[in-house]
């Protein structure tokens, strides 16, 4: 019943929330403010992971496949779509679940136990909208760029390993990268991380707009929003897949 009471509640504060803001000026004078903490400030983890996982991707591809009748360039080609198909969208919407889904909802969920927001409704601002919807709508549109960000970057940290190391040469893996290349993958991914950004955003400020004690209480709300976008996201992801892909 909890789950039924919740995923209610949710739907009636998107109600709230994905309706004409009450003023303009305010909704964009926010909205860059968003970019910013919850797209831009995510830079360099998506940098540091993606660089790092193309890197080992790269090796450890490589070294486990010693078949010799594997083509040379099977590793740029494994790495390859592995990034285009699944980490650059899913994995690194998981990652930065735990990163601005805690943000968002540790922010909305202070203003709910300071009583920020009962002040707003008492002046009658629609206190989910003004709130709630430049972060979602800010979230959304940095996506698709932390997206691209994570597979260029993930695709060099896998160049680095023939540079820097025997392991393979840069030839064989830049043959792989370009062997039958589908642009559609492009597409998939990003398409996918749109619905992965919406719900981390969107479940994020449901716990944190929902919460009610004290600090601790904030805490939970924060896992809260974590764990169960995170299921979300994987969960979404079968289906997409499987519409998409099928």
């Amino acid at each position: 019943m909890s789950i039924l009471r919740d995923t209610g509640r949710y739907f009636l504060l998107m109600r709230r929330v994905l309706v004409q803001p009450d003023r303009y000026r305010m909704f964009f004078r926010q909205f860059p403010k968003e970019l910013v903490k919850l797209g831009y400030d995510s830079l360099p983890i998506v940098l540091i992971i993606s660089l790092f996982i193309g890197a080992i991707m790269t090796m450890q591809t490589q070294l486990n496949s010693t078949n010799p009748f594997l083509p040379a360039f099977m590793t740029g080609l494994v790495v390859r779509d592995t990034l285009l198909l699944e980490f650059s969208s899913t994995i690194m919407c998981l990652i930065l679940a735990g990163k601005v889904g805690s943000n968002i909802a540790s922010e909305i969920g202070t203003m709910r136990i300071t009583e920020q927001i009962d002040a707003l409704e008492i002046m009658g601002v629609n206190s989910a909208n003004f709130l709630i919807l430049p972060k979602i709508a800010a979230f959304v549109v940095m996506m698709p760029f932390l997206v691209i960000f994570s597979m260029s970057l993930g695709l060099l940290g896998g160049y680095f390993v023939g540079v820097f190391t025997d392991i393979l040469t840069t030839a064989n893996y830049l043959e792989g990268i370009k062997h039958t290349f589908i642009p559609f993958y492009i597409f998939y991914s990003i398409f996918k991380s749109l619905f992965f950004a919406y719900i981390i955003s969107s479940v994020a400020a449901f716990y944190g707009y929902y919460a009610h004690g004290g600090a601790l209480d904030v805490g939970k709300a924060s896992t809260n929003a974590v764990v169960n976008s995170s299921v979300l996201i994987l969960l979404f992801n079968i289906l997409i897949t499987n519409l998409m892909l099928n």
